[in-house]
């Protein structure tokens, strides 16, 4: 009870009020941490399963959820559509700035997937008429992985801007946002794009990529036993510290 009237006395009562707030946040991000980890062996057990899943057959006919799929191998067969294609700011090859090439890939049903064809450099492809270098007429057929686009660029990324009066188009974009690029095609745009399997030869543009995937746990585990620790010490600690004070005084 001495301990506990010294603890909220009026000469300790602000340290106390600080140690347990301090504690608190220490519990809270340690759980926080613990809550990462989680989603990241729940990220990991789904890129497993669909990697260990076969190759789908991409006709524009799929009934399945293309969204679950993302990272799915997957063999899709069309005509490009070079007119429509856009390009992918700020991407580097070799340490050299290019973009992306989007280009969409038109299928049986009269709808068309997106495709990543891969990084072009800057300095020769200025204009969408200097893209016209890379096109395939012939029909092709397209072995990659499905991806997911994005409405928001990261953190400190640049979004998009808004079609100026007149325009109708953009052709130079910072992020894949499916949701704006399909408001701009006469016809149908599936909700995910492809990136084709990367030929480590393959080095003429536009040369396809992939990111690479590391299926870890991370450090999340051993931050939160970190603030943990910190909280076990505010919390512990604090109390013994006071009591020793008292044992001094007496």
């Amino acid at each position: 009870m001495k301990l506990m009237r010294t603890l909220f006395s009026r000469q300790w009562i602000l340290a106390t009020i600080l140690v347990l707030a301090g504690g608190a946040l220490c519990t809270r991000l340690g759980f926080w941490q613990l809550d990462r980890l989680q989603l990241r062996r729940t990220f990991n057990a789904h890129v497993e399963s669909i990697w260990a899943a076969d190759p789908i057959d991409l006709d524009g006919q799929q009934t399945e959820d293309l969204t679950l799929m993302e990272y799915r191998a997957v063999t899709v067969a069309g005509s490009y559509d070079f007119e429509n294609q856009v390009a992918l700011r700020n991407r580097y090859f070799q340490s050299e700035f290019g973009y992306h090439l989007l280009t969409p890939l038109l299928l049986e049903d009269g709808s068309a997937v997106l495709v990543d064809r891969g990084w072009i450099p800057a300095k020769t492809n200025d204009t969408p008429a200097d893209w016209h270098q890379y096109d395939q007429n012939e029909p092709v057929t397209v072995q990659g992985q499905i991806r997911l686009g994005i409405t928001k660029p990261d953190i400190g990324g640049v979004p998009d801007p808004e079609l100026a009066p007149g325009q109708d188009k953009l052709e130079f974009w910072n992020i894949v946002n499916l949701e704006r690029i399909r408001l701009q095609l006469p016809y149908p745009l599936l909700e995910v794009y492809i990136q084709p399997d990367v030929d480590p030869e393959d080095v003429e543009p536009p040369i396809p990529y992939q990111p690479e995937i590391e299926l870890s746990e991370g450090s999340h585990q051993g931050y939160a036993v970190q603030w943990f620790t910190y909280a076990t010490i505010l919390l512990v600690g604090y109390p013994f510290y006071i009591r020793k004070q008292i044992k001094e005084q007496t």
